[in-house]
């Protein structure tokens, strides 16, 4: 069962790298702004700015 999970990993580290710090970027913002009262197309917007600036993160972290 982990072995396709290692491929992947290792055949794809920068989407790998993308998604594990997309997933934990949008947790943290949303325990972080649950209460602030925004309308779903502003969380919308703030996902896909989360999802933007973790996708700039995992490539200039696999920069060599």
């Amino acid at each position: 069962m982990m072995e396709p999970i290692k491929r992947f990993w290792n055949e794809h580290a920068v989407l790998s790298n993308w998604l594990v710090l997309t997933i934990g970027m949008v947790v943290i913002l949303y325990f972080s702004a649950r209460h602030v009262g925004f309308e779903p197309l502003q969380w919308a917007a703030l996902v896909a700015a989360t999802v933007a600036l973790a996708g700039l993160c995992a490539w200039i972290i696999n920069w060599e």
